[in-house]
């Protein structure tokens, strides 16, 4: 028997080392969702802004035209019904939330978003959210995110409501969070503000539910509201006389030219209402130096450097937030207005040296929360009495600073009564016994024009009626 040959060993060749599994590349076959999940991500791992976070994503991405739009609609709506859809969530997994990996959930809230809130078929709403978890988290995660969906998607939006709200006859403010996505605690603010209008507060909570018409203010002396309108396609407002209302979803306001060349700024109609009011108070005497004491970043500023220049005057501005500064030299650009970094309340500007003051304080934010979708679940009640203790001492000063016979408006985005009547009471209180003295004036006459403003002396605008932010204004003169 022959013997056997051995072959000679073939060179030695190391394996490529085996890849960690780990997420996979999303897909890019449907670009309008992942831009929609990766805000839902940046805003629950960040705390980012969601109205600052999709514009350049959709920028970056190109995403244009209707898959722009279903971006929008989707981001911004997951966002603000969050605590909706995590109640039907809850009810329809075998898993606590907060045992669920934060990037699942965050699609299970776009998935059941799209199932309670938009007309997009149940079939291809839980589909195109499987697709994305599976792209991101591989197929275990994507059938549990496909059993869990197909649970929520057995009722419409209603029948959940009915299933988990309180009920409405014995507890009307817990029944009303959950139908329209709000925080308990807010809810029951909105109700105290109603007052004798606590009827309305569905009304004011599905308004404020709703996504916003984008407002512009037309620079004065610079364009007028109707051809600031005619170039952007909008239309003139109802009530300001500067104001330009575009649809909802119009895409980025920044991209308009007018905006860009500064002959127009993005501001809400209310909060233009409110620095116009400033404005009409008849005054005795000089009327050329006015103050914005809270000025970032800077819409109101613009509008009150404009108005001023007009009578020749001048405008400073205070911010004490340097990058917020930047922004209002930014927007008051070419203006007679002298822009402070510097705490309102001890600014180093003279007292009793000013004509028209504005005290436009930092507060809750709960008058705008259907311009900021993600706002109303980051507020807390713990955050009202820091923000009071500031507001006081904000319009303290303002009262200071302006001079005998000169006009101070207290201003916040918000309906809070402790941010509003309670601040006017409190400071009308200390200044009675330690000046400076001063009267409230009735602001509803500097309002021309404005329906349902109430018994006064002060203003609430709210979005149900008015179209606005629920802005509120109280003027004072100083004596």
């Amino acid at each position: 028997m022959s013997e056997q040959r051995r072959r000679p060993a073939r060179p030695h060749r190391s394996r490529p080392p085996q890849r960690r599994p780990g997420p996979r590349r999303p897909p890019t076959e449907d670009p309008a969702r992942q831009a929609a999940l990766d805000t839902v991500r940046a805003v629950r791992q960040r705390d980012a802004y969601a109205n600052l976070v999709l514009p350049g994503l959709l920028r970056d991405r190109r995403i244009t035209g209707r898959d722009a739009a279903l971006a929008t609609e989707l981001a911004y709506g997951t966002c603000r019904a969050q605590g909706l859809l995590d109640a039907v969530l809850k009810a329809c997994s075998d898993r606590p939330l907060n045992q669920i990996d934060g990037l699942l959930l965050d699609a299970l809230r776009l998935g059941a978003y799209q199932l309670l809130r938009t007309r997009i078929p149940s079939h291809a709403a839980v589909a195109s959210t499987v697709d994305l978890v599976r792209a991101d988290l591989g197929s275990g995660a994507a059938g549990f995110a496909n059993a869990v969906l197909r649970r929520v998607a057995e009722h419409d939006e209603p029948t959940w409501v009915r299933e988990l709200a309180p009920d409405e006859a014995t507890d009307r403010v817990g029944h009303l969070a959950l139908a329209h996505a709000h925080p308990r605690w807010i809810v029951q603010a909105f109700a105290d503000a109603l007052g004798p209008a606590r009827a309305e507060l569905a009304d004011a909570l599905a308004a404020d539910d709703a996504r916003p018409a984008v407002h512009l203010a037309a620079r004065p002396g610079a364009v007028s509201a109707e051809e600031l309108a005619a170039m952007t396609g909008g239309e003139v407002a109802p009530y300001s006389p500067y104001a330009v209302h575009l649809e909802a979803g119009a895409g980025d306001p920044g991209d308009l030219e007018p905006v860009r060349e500064g002959l127009a700024g993005v501001q809400d109609e209310g909060s233009q209402l409110a620095a116009l009011a400033l404005t009409r108070v008849e005054l005795t005497g000089s009327d050329q130096r006015w103050l914005d004491l809270c000025a970032g970043p800077g819409g109101k500023a613009a509008l009150l450097g404009s108005l001023v220049e007009l009578n020749g005057g001048s405008l400073d501005a205070v911010e004490q937030a340097p990058h917020r500064a930047d922004l209002v030299s930014k927007a008051t650009r070419d203006l007679p207005v002298t822009v402070h970094v510097a705490d309102g309340r001890d600014s180093g500007l003279p007292e009793g040296a000013f004509d028209r003051v504005l005290v436009d304080a930092p507060c809750t934010g709960l008058g705008s929360l259907r311009r900021r979708p993600e706002s109303r679940w980051r507020r807390q009640p713990g955050d009202v009495a820091e923000l009071a203790k500031l507001q006081r001492e904000l319009l303290a000063a303002g009262l200071r600073l302006a001079r005998p016979g000169g006009v101070v408006a207290y201003v916040v985005c918000s309906p809070h009564l402790p941010e509003t009547l309670g601040i006017v009471a409190d400071v009308l209180r200390r200044a009675k016994k330690s000046g400076p003295e001063i009267e409230q004036i009735d602001a509803r006459p500097y309002f021309p024009d404005v329906p349902q403003l109430g018994d006064g002396p002060h203003v609430q605008l709210w979005p149900h009626r008015h179209g606005t932010d629920a802005m509120f204004c109280a003027l004072f003169r100083r004596v």
